[in-house]
């Protein structure tokens, strides 16, 4: 059966779908290559068609393509070995147009290996390349600083359900295959963002169904749940080595998922050298998968689910009987709460450096922490609702820099205040974080006229608020690391 993945792959830029902004940039970059000689990184979310896009421009450009798993091959050696070499040479072999796309998927995963010197290599073949490079990454942010600066950035937005249905709807046709449009929905809401997914997902249904109908998608997600944790319940604790494997067959998941699932819920089980032996098995089902995602072989499959199935069920030395409490992977959970973090985070950060001039890391690593000290828990209130004005902070940011829940009335009510004050501001002041803030009660607090002005409690509010500021520490120096 042919991957419908790979079946469809986009053989044009035009034939991308749900990133026309990002497709439009990525063609101007190749066109206009010879003006600036950059790479370029492109980066999004898994499944968002990155990749293919980069291989449906080179077929644009009539350029040949040289791909590099960042995953796997990434040492200094193989990528001055491979990726430099390609990306040295002349017209030789170079295409129609005499030139070739030298292509770096995982690219932000370059940096666990910085031992072996592969992302200085990578910077180096960046800096010193004759041919058009370009890097795939789901982090921007995990890759070095000197590589980003290096390169121009495009970045890939998840798709759309708009866009993915078109797509569905296409295969069905191509596929000759009969549907209800609700079913189609449905599809392209499950997989939220990841186009890749739905096609596989499309594919897995239509081998069961003559027609595909919306009660098929939610059968299938129901199937696939049970399914897992009864094959978790055989490698585990019931079956031979051999009647795993075959149990693994029957479960309607990739050996990636697989390996997640049994990687964190064996421990749950197994202990001591049971589980030694099992995780061995484990690590060899990755080396295959690594091999997998570096050839795009995928007959290499079959041999990372004998090790995690029937090597884990040989592991098994003791009996494992009674119910035991599985759950799905920590990293999928993991990754679903730090994309809304990181997304946070990456906006406050923006807003300081547009503010402060700086750079978004610089942000990041010296100020927010600062804030994160100076406002915990909106104690210091005055300091949290100047903080909120001066970035634009709504509930869910001034929660994640203060550590207060974003559904609390304190932290609703500082973002009120923030708005008000955003509102009377008629100068924008430059300089500290707050230093506006500040001189303005430091003038309230000592102006003579002023006070005349405010009279009764306004005027003892007033120098209640300078005292407060006077013995508050937390304030003393904030322009400083601004």
């Amino acid at each position: 059966m042919v991957d419908w993945t790979e079946k469809y792959r986009p053989k044009s830029l035009s034939e991308i779908r749900g990133n026309n902004k990002a497709r439009d940039q990525l063609r101007e970059w190749a066109e206009t290559w010879e003006d600036h000689r950059e790479a370029v990184i492109v980066h999004g979310s898994p499944g968002v068609g990155k990749t293919s896009a980069a291989h449906a421009l080179a077929n644009d450009m009539g350029w040949d393509t040289i791909e590099l798993n960042a995953s796997d091959q990434r040492t200094a050696s193989v990528i001055d070995r491979v990726a430099g070499e390609a990306a040295k040479s002349g017209t030789l072999g170079g295409g129609e147009s005499g030139r070739k796309l030298v292509l770096l998927d995982e690219a932000d995963n370059i940096h666990g290996n910085a031992d072996r010197g592969g992302s200085r290599a990578i910077t180096g073949v960046v800096k010193e390349s004759s041919q058009p490079i370009v890097l795939v990454a789901n982090e921007y942010y995990d890759m070095s600083k000197t590589l980003r600066n290096a390169c121009q950035e495009i970045e890939f937005r998840d798709v759309s359900k708009r866009s993915i249905v078109p797509v569905l709807r296409d295969i069905c046709r191509r596929e000759d295959i009969n549907y209800d449009d609700d079913a189609l929905d449905r599809l392209a809401e499950k997989n939220s963002g990841d186009l890749r997914s739905a096609v596989n997902d499309l594919q897995a249904l239509a081998e069961e169904a003559e027609r595909l109908t919306v009660d098929d998608v939610v059968t299938g997600e129901r199937d696939t749940t049970e399914g897992i944790f009864d094959f978790l319940d055989d490698v585990i604790k019931h079956e031979s080595a051999e009647d795993a494997l075959h149990s693994a067959y029957d479960v309607d998941e990739t050996p990636d998922d697989l390996l997640n699932w049994v990687e964190d819920n064996v421990p749950k089980d197994f202990r001591g050298d049971e589980l030694a032996t099992a995780y061995d098995f484990l690590s060899n089902a990755d080396k295959w998968l690594g091999r997998v995602r570096a050839t795009q072989n995928y007959s290499y499959w079959r041999y990372a689910t004998d090790n995690v199935a029937a090597g884990v069920a040989a592991s098994r030395r003791h009996d494992h009987g009674g119910w035991t409490r599985y759950g799905p992977p920590s990293y999928w959970s993991k990754l679903g709460r730090s994309k809304g973090t990181r997304e946070t985070r990456d906006y406050i950060a923006s807003r300081i450096a547009e503010d402060a001039g700086v750079s978004m890391a610089t942000a990041r690593r010296e100020i927010m922490p600062f804030l994160a000290a100076m406002t915990h828990h909106c104690k210091n209130r005055e300091l949290t609702v100047a903080m909120a004005s001066r970035y634009d902070m709504d509930e869910s940011h001034v929660s994640f820099v203060t550590g207060s829940g974003k559904d609390t009335n304190k932290v609703q009510s500082i973002v009120e205040d923030a708005e008000e004050l955003e509102a009377e501001r008629a100068v924008e002041h430059s300089g500290g974080a707050f230093e506006g803030q500040a001189e303005t009660t430091e003038m309230a607090a000592t102006d003579p006229e002023s006070d005349g002005e405010a009279g009764g409690e306004d005027d003892v509010d007033t120098e209640e608020r300078a005292e407060d500021a006077e013995d508050d520490d937390s304030q003393a120096g904030l322009s400083d690391f601004m």
